[in-house]
């Protein structure tokens, strides 16, 4: 108890009489200071008393699914700002391969009697992955906001950027550029984001007279070894333009073209998706297309900011126009 009381008073910077005095119910302390307290035991792993157990923390869990991908780091620095401005401290639950899943950090987070979650990326997006965790959420009433597109059932206010105009954006850009053999590189043939880019590239297809086979679509994991692996197959079958569903996929695209003998973008121009921090500075520049983030990030933490409050948020889509960047990585097709 001794240690408990030290260590809580140090993080906090109060004395530990004052520490005493919360956790016994006592008078005399400012709700600020209660409340740091409590934060601080649950940051630290520290059970709170059972008398006050009921009372939510001022934490909320950020749950990502990685941290290679440059989008998620910058989205979750977003969210984090926007959080501590209402008062409240992220805790960062990132997943990795062999590690604790997303179902277990989810019950991880209620131990810790958190306010709420934002998901990024999560299974959710995955029609074929697990989705219970989601509903002892929802039984829980415990304030949830997803980022990216859901699969049919799972019902939280979600935060998107509009796949559909995304790919529009990508594949007139191509058209313009006069290329006929346009391939696309897209997450798990299961992820609903892909799915809704797929859907989407198929009506610009058929607006624009563009014969889109399925031997120009290939699906993949979100990495640059699974982009390159990709690409290098869609290379071999002739196309001159790749529209890929994230920035380190399109990367991996060029390596791919360069593997085989060929320049980007004088052979095969490359569009990726995200428009992640370093993508002006690469070889060549990327053009891809940008997710707004800022916007995005503010918009996630206002939805729950207002259930924590008690005000029923609906589990409506809020969609957000991404934007075409274009730099170094297309340019007009050949002309045999």
């Amino acid at each position: 108890m001794a240690g408990r009381l030290a260590d809580v008073a140090a993080k906090v910077g109060v004395s530990e009489a004052t520490v005493s005095r919360v956790l016994n119910g006592k008078a005399g302390v400012s709700e600020a200071t209660r409340e740091a307290v409590l934060t601080a035991l649950d940051v630290l792993g520290y059970e709170r008393p059972s008398k006050l157990r009921g009372e939510r923390a001022r934490l909320v869990g950020l749950v990502l699914p990685e941290l290679q991908n440059p989008i998620f780091p910058a989205f979750a620095e977003v969210v984090s700002g926007a959080l501590a401005q209402n008062g409240y401290t992220p805790v960062l639950c990132t997943q990795t391969s062999g590690g604790i899943g997303e179902a277990e950090y989810v019950e991880l987070l209620l131990s810790q009697q958190v306010s709420g979650i934002v998901f990024a990326g999560g299974l959710y997006s995955q029609a074929d992955a697990p989705h219970e965790h989601y509903d002892r959420l929802r039984e829980l009433n415990l304030p949830t906001v997803l980022v990216s597109a859901p699969d049919a059932g799972i019902d939280f206010p979600t935060v998107s950027a509009d796949d559909a105009v995304a790919m529009e954006q990508a594949w007139n850009h191509l058209v313009q550029l006069g290329h006929r053999n346009i391939g696309l590189v897209l997450g798990p043939a299961d992820h609903i984001p892909s799915r809704r880019k797929r859907s989407a590239a198929n009506k610009m297809a058929a607006r624009t007279g563009i014969a889109l086979p399925e031997a120009h679509v290939e699906y993949s994991q979100y990495s640059l070894e699974a982009g390159q692996a990709a690409t290098s197959r869609l290379v071999g079958r002739g196309v001159t333009a790749v529209i890929c569903a994230s920035d380190p996929i399109a990367l991996g695209a060029i390596r791919a073209v360069r593997r085989a003998g060929l320049e980007v973008p004088d052979d095969v121009s490359i569009i990726g998706y995200d428009d992640s921090a370093l993508m002006p500075s690469v070889d060549p520049p990327l053009t891809t297309v940008r997710q707004p983030i800022d916007s995005m990030g503010r918009m996630v933490v206002d939805l729950l900011v207002r259930q924590i409050a008690g005000n029923a948020a609906p589990s409506d889509e809020y969609f957000f126009e991404p934007e075409l960047v274009v730099r170094n990585t297309t340019g007009r097709a050949r002309t045999t």
